[in-house]
């Protein structure tokens, strides 16, 4: 046969067999695309989860032990409203979920920095009441007014440090304790840092 001869007839073969095969993989893609995009879009959702109800209320409770808030200290309006509101959140909580929260932020390491932050706060305190020392926005403490003499300020930096440390590791065993990623540590700190400024003398 001279179609058999000639390459036009094999040509042709290849070019339907590799349409085919062009074919296939388009309908194969239509179907892979959208699953993956699908396992993709539910693993964004998984880490999006936040329980920030469940952090602001252990902040409170942790900075307010650490500084003293509740003793014979009177609470401003805001404050009072502040505290008010968490009872009433707590007072609704279904009694388990208290109890395993309360559980779950109280580890050895976590009441060991309570109480040398606990400690700190005494020396603090007179420095916050003039002004040198101020909360940010990020949860951590740093030197405000200046005007400080060389000894004092190297006290202070001495202070600064080491609370910040604390805190820094304060944020990570609550995000253990409470099971959150470390990615989102940064959101803990900026809860906290209302809890801080809130109570600030």
């Amino acid at each position: 046969m001279p179609a058999l001869k000639d390459g036009a007839f094999w040509r042709r073969k290849v070019k339907v067999f590799l349409k085919e095969v062009h074919m296939k993989i388009r309908k194969l893609l239509w179907v892979v695309i959208p699953c993956f995009l699908l396992v993709f879009f539910a693993c964004v959702t998984i880490n999006i989860y936040f329980p920030a109800e469940k952090v602001e209320s252990v902040a409170g409770e942790i900075v307010d032990e650490i500084r003293g808030q509740g003793g014979g200290e009177e609470k401003s309006p805001a404050e009072q409203k502040d505290s008010f509101l968490r009872k009433i959140r707590l007072a609704f909580a279904p009694a388990v979920a208290m109890a395993q929260e309360a559980v779950e932020v109280s580890n050895p390491t976590i009441r060991a920095l309570k109480e040398q932050m606990k400690g700190r706060y005494a020396q603090m305190k007179p420095y916050y009441q003039k002004g040198m020392l101020k909360e940010g926005g990020d949860g951590y403490v740093s030197l405000g007014a200046t005007g400080v003499g060389l000894k004092e300020k190297r006290d202070l930096n001495a202070l600064v440090a080491a609370e910040n440390k604390d805190r820094k590791r304060l944020y990570e065993e609550v995000a253990k304790a409470l099971n959150i990623d470390p990615g989102q540590i940064n959101k803990i700190e900026a809860i906290f840092a209302k809890e801080w400024q809130r109570s600030v003398p």
